[in-house]
């Protein structure tokens, strides 16, 4: 235990102390958090909208500079994994049960129940509501994660420095990196990545149960995601046991092979060709809107602000908050990999799967909708299994699904079990043990504890107003990757010429 820093213990206790609050007092905490969820969503609208465009630029940029052939570790070291285990374990990180949870409700919500710009209900609904989707679960997201993870793998493997968002500071602010203010950095990271996981775990039990309800009349009810909670618990806390290289990995590939088969059923079960035609489409038509989409904030009364406040910005805050968790689990596992590789793969791989996967299963919906069989009116976790129901081999898929969703549960578990066992043991890369057990007892704890006072909500209005502080911690990495890049090429240039003497 000697390797545990003073992050684990000041975290340990902020998380037990907003638990019992949330606990202690769910109707008041759900208010306070609501209140300044909707506060931070109104005010730091066009904020969030800014900074997440600006870093899809940056990216880009130096996805195609000359630090694009800065290797991410020593210059001839191989990647650890696989390109494929890498693409793979990308999706490990949490996204993965989110894919299956809004798959096909989030577009047959832009579709049906609040369309963002065209008219309720209309063809432009439908499709609008699909570039919709790929737009909140595309190339900004991960643009933003490789930003952040392409900063802690560098000054991480390229540098020999601890793999913690502090580090990622030092250009600009040196040794203070090693007081107080690093602590108080790597603390509100370990803070959003407990409470982010916490809500997907809940996420997942919900659904596993919502699934489970839908097929054998299981009750939807607290003691049946208890158990369910339980048993995943046991189950990531024996892959975490067995290491990175082995739990992680081979559950990342047993997940994108679930996918890859619930995938091909759908699109040959279900409408094949109008999804082959709507995914052509609307793939163009994020293409052709994503800069008015990527800058949109409804300034004017009649410009739906309400959707986007509900939507967009909730997503990028959203996605903030996750931001040191995924970011360093995307980090960990991308030693040995150019600048160029690693930000073209995390940015376009990602983009052009989930956007698939949105047009199999939002089709899929809009058609079943459109035939007759009104899904709509079900809630968000139920909407996929109801989808199956009108479509052949629909016990079959909705079994498929719920052994997926399980999969993504555990794996997401066990990635961020890791991650927060690096961030609390100054950054090891082999955190023990016992720490990680501790962890994953404690973000299933949180996950059960709300779901007991259905402080589901009040959960993610937390982690969004999280959101907003690590935001600015995002910028001053950003900032201080440039200058660690710029500082790495002018080395690079000078051993070469040494070399050529």
């Amino acid at each position: 235990m000697k390797r545990i820093s003073k992050v684990f213990y000041i975290a340990v206790a902020l998380v037990v102390i907003s638990v019992v609050l949330g606990a202690v007092f769910p109707a008041q905490s759900e208010l306070v958090t609501n209140n300044v969820k909707n506060f931070v969503s109104t005010t730091f609208g066009w904020y969030y909208m800014l900074l997440m465009s600006a870093l899809v630029i940056f990216a880009i940029i130096i996805a195609f500079s000359p630090y694009g052939r800065i290797r991410l570790g020593k210059d001839h070291e191989k990647p650890d994994f696989s390109t494929g285990s890498w693409i793979a374990m990308l999706f490990s990180a949490g996204m993965g049960i989110g894919l299956v949870f809004y798959g096909s409700a989030e577009p047959l919500f832009h579709y049906i129940v609040d369309a963002p710009e065209a008219e309720l209900g209309s063809t432009e609904a439908f499709k609008e509501g699909l570039a919709y989707s790929y737009f909140h679960w595309g190339l900004h997201v991960w643009a933003m994660y490789g930003v952040v993870a392409l900063s802690l793998a560098f000054f991480q493997f390229r540098k020999g420095m601890p793999g913690l968002i502090s580090s990622t500071l030092r250009p600009l602010f040196g040794d203070r990196m090693s007081g107080p203010l690093g602590t108080l950095i790597d603390v509100l990271a370990v803070f959003a990545t407990v409470f982010g996981v916490a809500t997907s775990l809940g996420f997942g039990a919900v659904q596993i149960n919502a699934g489970l309800s839908h097929l054998f009349g299981v009750e939807i009810g607290f003691i049946p995601q208890l158990i369910i909670v339980l048993i995943v618990t046991v189950l990531f806390i024996m892959s975490a046991w067995s290491g990175l290289s082995k739990g992680i990995k081979y559950l990342s590939n047993l997940n994108m092979f679930l996918a890859l088969v619930l995938f091909i059923l759908v699109v040959i079960l279900g409408p094949t060709l109008l999804i082959l035609n709507m995914f052509t489409e609307t793939f163009g038509l994020y293409i052709q809107k994503i800069v008015h989409m990527s800058f949109n904030t409804a300034p004017l009364g009649g410009d739906n602000r309400g959707w986007l406040d509900s939507w967009t910005i909730f997503y990028w805050a959203w996605w903030i908050s996750w931001a040191p968790f995924v970011g360093m689990f995307i980090a960990r596992i991308s030693r040995g990999r150019t600048v160029r590789q690693f930000l073209i793969g995390v940015m376009v791989i990602p983009t052009l799967v989930v956007s698939v996967w949105f047009a199999a299963f939002g089709t899929s919906a809009g058609n079943v909708q459109d035939n007759g069989t009104n899904i709509a009116q079900f809630d968000t976790e139920l909407v996929l299994f109801n989808m199956f129901d009108q479509l052949p081999l629909s016990f079959f898929l909705s079994i498929l699904a719920i052994l997926l969703i399980a999969s993504f549960f555990i794996t997401s578990a066990d990635s961020a079990t890791f991650v927060l066992g690096m961030q609390s043991t100054r950054g090891s890369l082999t955190p023990p043990n016992n720490v990680k057990i501790i962890w994953g007892v404690s973000q299933s704890t949180v996950a059960l504890i709300l779901l007991y006072v259905g402080g589901l909500t009040a959960l993610q209005n937390t982690i969004i107003i999280a959101a907003l502080p690590f935001s600015f911690v995002m910028i001053l990495m950003g900032i201080a990757l440039y200058k660690a890049l710029n500082t790495e090429m002018k080395l690079m240039t000078k051993k070469k010429a040494l070399q050529k003497k």
